[in-house]
């Protein structure tokens, strides 16, 4: 007992504690209310104004222009030193020791020699200083673009097309064979970052930086899962230290495990046992600094520590003489001269370009929003797109391959405490000193080393397994786009599975809008909010009125579902009322003329058995008593035509009990001509049948798409179009009470 009343006094206080909603206004329809408002007067420019406005330039448009080309203009000069120099200085050096491996690693992914995986971690990263908007992220060498642009490679440079003419065994041939296929391979790598790049810079000055929108989640978790997949299974030859060719395209994942297969028998034990105590090192290290992230000042640099302590080993052991292990083998000291990239090869590898620059941007862009929203800044996509096409087109000049960001490096620039792109700066100054100076000192690291870093690096995209369980318990088609972009990717090749997958997702759009919600709402009581009633209990439906809503705008693909709806959600079919009322007419029609051939038989026997006396009495009756028909009685001359109203309407099908349908458009942001055509039919059929349609919170760029389609007419008029639901539902009980007044008073 006391605990109901205290339950009821706290709903006391919580109810004068609410706060009263209360207006008094019209019941607005459309043509009242845009009677009582003004519109602004707009005067209209001209090509010519526009292109003059556009074109007008003063020193403050200048100056923003300026700023946003160059975004580090803005922030460097007001650079607070005291507050994030050390901060960047450690973030620039630990992302510097993890992008140096990494580097030499995604080089072997990229198929071409490690050091133009230097390079790759030096140029772009430092243009990105300049043009990138983003003060986390880490540009340079990507797992998953590495792979894309090593799968173009290979399929445009295969090893059978060099191995023509090197059949000699002599050692001096083979080589002559790997540098001949690595030239050209780099020749492919470069000009596809030039190409990219260029697209990137395009898709940037055309403010497109909205094309990501179509890579969403589940896509871009799926693609990148199935690139996981080409990844891991590219690198298991350097793990085993096995010999097997390099394959691209579709299927090409079966392939690469099938000769791994057919070569295990020639494992390599030595780089076997490398490999494996790197992956336990790197494992225990990422472990660490996972469980103590908070007490360690700066993450265990152990990719670099790998590093180390596998070239000591190679070298002090003679690991490639003694044991046949592959190693990193010659990396030139000093940076290359510019060269321009082979601009005869663009055609061949256009489509890859493509989507090599709209996966690379999606996934800076991604992780440059994470960021942003987390630090309390702004990023803007289309100077993004600009940057990254700098960084790609213009290190392509400088023997660069494809850039885009690291996920694993961006969250370590961001968690040592990196405030601004300067550690991106000094992280890419930390590769340029061992290009210059000191990276001969890394040819004795084992290959086998490199490929044990690129698996551990992928113990992040394996976890995206995870996405099933939880796609299946939030969305089944987000869980349908997860698997088709990752099985696409994984047996069709990246570049196609991307395309697939984008064919999907936007199908799985068109039949989302196909294949709306249809809901019957209803008042919540005493006030003018309408939800859906078979979701509430609360909710009731005003009699005579039904009111439909759809979550789907109204266009080509779903008018007739959406017309199919109406009726079977309204329980209102006008056709078929229409049906059934011709149908009882004809049987009504029909019951009359058998009665009055009735009626003319029974004339005619009469006057044969009766006597010439009796004729006229018998007529008389006749005339003056009527027979009874269906429980009615009708004159022996009566016709369908002459049959009285209620006779009439004792014989069609009874009228509907509803009297006004009210459609919600709110959820409906676009109309095209045929849904335009659609819903006039559909206001004209229900005012067959004695049912009044009102549309009811219609946006107004809808309204001026109806305008525009000459939806308005004699019939169908703005009056029907109401701002609310509740206006709708005032308007047709106020248009009921009346029409109810004025059959009562006739």
């Amino acid at each position: 007992m006391t605990s109901t009343m205290e339950h009821a006094q706290v709903k006391e206080a919580c109810l004068e504690q609410t706060q009263r909603y209360c207006v008094e206004r019209p019941i607005y329809n459309q043509k009242l209310l845009q009677g009582q408002l003004h519109r602004r007067e707009r005067t209209p420019q001209t090509l010519r104004q526009k292109i003059a406005h556009s074109c007008r330039c003063s020193s403050k448009k200048a100056k923003s222009h300026l700023y946003s080309f160059l975004p580090i203009l803005k922030w460097l000069p007001c650079y607070p030193v005291k507050e994030y120099l050390l901060g960047d200085i450690i973030s620039g050096i630990s992302t510097g020791v993890m992008q140096l491996p990494q580097g030499l690693a995604y080089a072997l992914l990229a198929a071409v020699p490690p050091v133009f995986g230097l390079y790759s971690s030096f140029y772009p990263v430092f243009l990105y200083t300049f043009f990138g908007t983003s003060k986390h992220i880490s540009i340079g060498t990507f797992a998953v673009i590495s792979m894309m642009v090593g799968g173009v490679a290979v399929r445009e440079v295969p090893d059978e097309m060099i191995s023509i003419g090197y059949n000699s065994t002599n050692d001096t041939d083979f080589l002559e064979y790997y540098n001949a296929r690595d030239t050209k391979r780099v020749q492919v790598a470069v000009t596809l970052a030039f190409l990219s790049g260029i697209i990137q810079l395009c898709l940037g000055f055309l403010r497109f930086g909205f094309v990501a929108i179509y890579l969403t989640e589940p896509l871009v978790r799926g693609f990148t899962t199935a690139a996981a997949v080409h990844v891991f299974t590219s690198q298991l030859k350097y793990l085993l230290g096995v010999k097997t060719n390099r394959y691209s395209g579709p299927l090409s994942v079966v392939y690469s495990i099938a000769a791994v297969l057919s070569k295990i028998m020639t494992t390599n034990i030595a780089a076997l046992v490398v490999g494996l105590t790197c992956i336990v090192l790197l494992l225990i290290g990422k472990e660490i600094n996972l469980r103590f992230k908070k007490k360690l000042p700066v993450p265990i640099p152990m990719e670099i520590i790998v590093v180390i302590i596998g070239t000591g080993v190679s070298a002090g052991m003679n690991l490639s003489e003694s044991y046949r292990v592959d190693v990193v083998g010659n990396i030139p000291q000093g940076l290359r001269a510019p060269a321009v990239p082979e601009i005869q090869l663009i055609p061949a590898i256009f489509v890859d370009a493509v989507a090599i620059a709209i996966v690379g941007f999606s996934m800076a862009v991604s992780m440059a929003k994470i960021f942003a929203l987390k630090h309390g800044y702004t990023i803007d996509g289309n100077q993004e797109l600009i940057a990254l096409g700098i960084c790609n087109s213009v290190g392509s000049f400088f023997q660069s391959f494809s850039v885009t960001c690291s996920m694993s490096r961006s969250l370590v620039q961001e968690s040592t405490g990196g405030k601004t792109q300067i550690a991106g700066a000094l992280s890419s100054v930390m590769v340029l000193l061992v290009i210059v100076a000191i990276g001969y000192l890394f040819e004795p690291l084992p290959q086998t080393v490199l490929a044990a870093i690129v698996m551990v690096n992928l113990k992040g995209m394996f976890k995206q397994f995870g996405d099933i369980a939880h796609f299946w318990r939030t969305s089944k088609i987000e869980l349908a786009i997860w698997v088709v972009a990752f099985l696409a990717s994984l047996f069709l090749g990246l570049d196609y599975g991307l395309l697939t997958a984008v064919a999907f997702a936007m199908i799985t759009v068109i039949y989302r809008t196909q294949r709306p919600q249809y809901r019957i709402l209803g008042q919540v009581p005493d006030t003018d909010i309408y939800c859906d009633v078979e979701e509430y209990e609360e909710v009731k439906e005003h009699p005579g009125i039904k009111i439909f809503q759809a979550n789907a705008s109204l266009y080509f693909a779903n008018s007739e579902s959406y017309t199919s709806a109406l009726k079977k959600k309204t329980g209102v079919d006008p056709c078929a009322i229409l049906a059934a009322r011709r149908k009882a007419q004809k049987r009504h029609a029909r019951e009359i003329k058998a009665a009055n051939e009735l009626r003319k038989k029974a004339v005619l026997k009469l006057v044969n058995s009766s006597t010439n006396d009796m004729e006229a009495s018998i007529k008389h009756e006749i005339a003056n008593d009527e027979l009874p028909v269906n429980g009615k009685f009708a004159s022996p001359d009566a016709s369908v035509q002459d049959t009285s109203p209620d006779e009439h309407e004792h014989f069609v099908a009874p009228k509907t009990n509803i009297h006004s349908l009210i459609l919600d458009f709110t959820p409906v942001n676009f109309v095209d001509s045929v849904g335009a055509k659609t819903l006039k039919s559909v206001i004209k059929e229900y005012k067959e049948v004695g049912v009044c349609v009102c549309i009811a919170s219609c946006s107004g760029p809808v309204m001026n798409e109806l305008t525009r389609l000459t939806f308005f007419d004699n019939t169908v008029t703005r009056e029907l179009l109401f701002h609310s639901i509740h206006d709708a539902v005032l308007a047709c009980q106020v248009k009921d009470r009346s029409a109810s007044q004025t059959d009562s008073d006739l």
